[in-house]
């Protein structure tokens, strides 16, 4: 993605309302994916709205520096569907 916390937000705000898929470190070798939509911007951190048929809660936040040291990686479904249909 990115390489700098400027470049990270301004990537974001143009995919709010987006379907997106979240992969986080959650330690001792675990990673977690979760799948929802991006839901609002601010200074220091991103808020996402999760798909409630798959998780026991609504609402996730993420710092831009989680983006930047790939603790988070964000992928919008639609270019992985896009991807695996084969479609540019």
């Amino acid at each position: 993605m990115a390489k700098t916390l400027v470049e990270i937000k301004q990537g974001l705000e143009g995919n709010v309302g987006r379907k997106l898929r979240i992969k986080a470190n959650g330690g001792r070798k675990k990673t977690i994916e979760r799948y929802g939509t991006l839901a609002e911007i601010y200074p220091s951190v991103f808020i996402v709205e999760l798909d409630q048929d798959e998780n026991a809660f609504e609402r996730v936040s993420y710092s831009y520096a989680d983006v930047l040291t790939e603790t988070v990686e964000l992928n919008f479904t639609e270019d992985i569907e896009k991807a695996v249909v084969g479609e540019q």
